[in-house]
């Protein structure tokens, strides 16, 4: 009974604890069903108030934003500001300061073109764009003044420093070489010289101070960018080319006409070439050269003002040097111009290479063809000149004649002429290829060479003639002959010509030596020749020699011994005023005189001499010893005068 009770006070005890819990539950879920409808209610109240406050964020964040943009705004008003202040007070003390507010107008300009919605744009771009033309009219006087300062010319000394050691001056005149470096005509030894320059160093002068360049660089940029290109060229090329011609009058250049280099005399003319080779080489490896990289320096990125304005620069300078050039190459032929115009088409060729290197651009087309056109118009009048060289010494009319048969001033002109040409070996070959390329040079030079030769060969025959005495003739055309035959072995003239050209020539020499011997000396020998002497009364004697001497008259053989006498003093006084100037030479032709006439003499003293010696003043007759005739002999082709032959 116990236990049941128990269980159901229990069961009564959990049916009213769930009756509670139902009713606390249904009172929870009325609560809540309150709650919720109240935040709908409450929702509802606070949708308006969301709306407004969102509309006030996004009205700050516009404000923010506008207050941004209004910063940025006033920034470019304030770097307008700041502009106008350095604009206004010029570029001569704070150059860069200057440049740095130029390009913040840029800046301010390129903005405000982007940004065209603002009303204030339009008076804000006129202003800047204002203010940006007075700053470029300042940066050209700037980069007119700063260029103009620093563009000095460049003195002589300067630019002979600059030079290799062997192309410097040895005093003051520019054109002055060392010494050494000349040849007899005064022309250059062009063939030793050319291998001294082979390796030449040149070092252009500074121009414009390096500090001084990035200013005028970023000067030059700015003119540019502002659409002054014509301005800026105008400048640069006036003042450059100024102080380039200035430099080229220091050194000694002269603008003449071609009127002005006809008149001058041949001496002044040659000095002036050779300073015109001078300063041809001076202003391409150094003048030309220096502006160019003085261009590449300022201009740098700019190619087409950069070779405008080199080429703008150079102009005048160029067409002043090729004038000059222009003027010798179509100047009147003659002969001793022939090494001159060598010595120009060599610089020509020397310089042609840099010369393109140099004016490499479009705007410098025009001197590059001029040069080129000077280079083969040198050519071509050299090439006529040695015709006319040729001609001219075959056709030579002068009619000076040498009295004493000696070497003939045309031919040890020839000779010279010939000789000097071989300094131009080189030059020659390659004046050669200009009109027969692909042609042996050497067979040109050595063809060449020959007909000069003959040509004076031919002269010389035809001035022989004009002497009346035979033997006269031909001791004139051994001499000449041998002097060519000697000087050709002594030059570079041997290996060209050939051994057998000096064989054959020796052997005209031999001839003509032995045609004087023959006719000089042929009555003088027959006057003491035994042959057709026949009695004609008188006594008769015995040589000393054991020779019979009978039949022969003694008025015969005092004759003969007054003929020899006479011929031998006639022979004697005239040919001790012929002269055979060659030492070795001279004593052969004594020594094959004598080897025929003291042997004869000897002979016809011995036969026919005791005919005289027995009779009256045998002195009278017999005046000369074999002795005295050998001694006198030593006298002949001395070019003695008239008055020393009768002491």
């Amino acid at each position: 009974m116990g236990a049941i009770d128990t269980l159901t006070e229990r069961a009564t005890f959990l049916r009213e604890s769930l009756q509670k819990s139902q009713t606390i539950t249904d009172g929870s879920v009325s609560i809540l069903g309150s709650f919720d409808h109240r935040l709908s209610a409450l929702e509802a109240a606070m949708r308006p108030t969301q709306v407004r406050t969102h509309a006030v964020r996004v009205a700050h964040e516009n404000i923010d934003k506008t207050l941004k943009s209004a910063e940025v705004i006033l920034g470019q008003f304030d770097r307008t500001r700041e502009a106008e202040i350095k604009v206004l007070k010029g570029p001569h003390e704070d150059l860069e300061s200057y440049l740095e507010a130029v390009d913040q107008l840029r800046s301010v300009l390129r903005f405000f073109n982007s940004n065209k919605s603002f009303r204030s744009s339009d008076g804000v771009l006129s202003n800047v764009n204002n203010l940006l033309g007075k700053a470029i009219v300042k940066l050209e006087d700037e980069f007119r003044g700063l260029l103009a300062k620093h563009s000095k010319p460049v003195e002589p000394d300067r630019l002979f420093d600059c030079l290799p050691d062997a192309l410097r001056p040895s005093s003051g005149s520019p054109g002055q070489q060392r010494d050494s470096d000349k040849n007899p005509t005064g022309t250059n030894n062009s063939e030793h010289q050319a291998k001294n320059l082979e390796t030449a160093v040149y070092t252009p002068p500074t121009l414009i101070a390096p500090r001084i360049l990035p200013l005028l660089r970023k000067l030059a940029q700015q003119l540019v960018q502002a659409g002054h290109q014509h301005q800026c060229l105008k400048i640069y090329s006036e003042i450059r080319a100024t102080a380039l011609e200035k430099s080229l009058s220091s050194l000694g250049v002269e603008k003449l006409s071609k009127d002005e280099v006809q008149k001058l005399q041949w001496e002044s003319l040659e000095a002036k070439i050779g300073n015109w080779i001078h300063f041809m080489r001076i202003a391409v490896k150094l003048l030309f050269a220096g502006e160019q990289q003085l261009c590449d320096q300022i201009f740098e990125g700019i190619s087409s003002l950069k070779d405008q304005c080199f080429a703008e620069v150079t102009a005048n300078s160029v067409a002043v040097l090729l004038s000059f050039g222009e003027a010798i190459a179509k100047s009147k032929r003659s002969p001793e111009k022939l090494f001159v115009l060598l010595d120009m088409y060599e610089i020509m060729r020397e310089l042609q290479p840099e010369i393109e290197t140099i004016f490499d651009g479009k705007a410098c087309y025009q001197m590059r063809e001029s040069a080129l056109g000077l280079t083969k118009r040198l050519a071509q009048t050299a090439k006529e000149t040695f015709g006319d060289f040729e001609e001219a010494v075959e056709k030579d009319a002068t009619k000076t004649t040498v009295a004493d048969g000696t070497v003939h001033p045309l031919t040890s002109y020839v000779i010279n002429y010939v000789k000097f040409l071989f300094d131009y070996q080189t030059t020659l070959k390659q004046l050669f290829q200009e009109f027969e390329p692909g042609d042996d040079t050497n067979s040109q030079l050595a063809s060449v060479t020959m007909r000069i030769m003959q040509a004076l060969q031919t002269n010389l025959d035809g001035k022989s003639k004009q002497y009346r005495d035979p033997a006269l003739t031909h001791l004139f055309l051994m001499n000449n002959i041998h002097y060519m035959v000697r000087s050709v072995r002594r030059s570079e003239a041997k290996d060209l010509l050939g051994d057998d050209w000096i064989q054959r020539h020796r052997r005209i020499v031999q001839q003509n030596a032995n045609q004087y011997r023959r006719v000089a000396w042929a009555k003088v020998l027959q006057s003491v020749s035994g042959q057709s002497l026949t009695s004609s009364g008188g006594g008769s004697v015995v040589g000393s020699d054991g020779g019979n001497s009978s039949g022969v008259s003694r008025t015969t053989v005092k004759e003969r011994f007054r003929s020899f006498n006479m011929q031998f003093e006639e022979l004697h006084q005239r040919q001790c005023q012929w002269t055979v100037p060659d030492q070795e030479l001279r004593e052969s032709l004594r020594l094959a005189v004598a080897e025929v006439l003291l042997p004869a003499y000897r002979s016809f003293i011995r036969r026919f001499g005791p005919l005289v010696e027995n009779g009256k003043n045998p002195l009278k007759y017999i005046r000369y010893t074999p002795e005295d005739l050998e001694r006198m002999l030593g006298e002949f082709f001395e070019g003695k005068t008239l008055n020393d032959t009768r002491r």
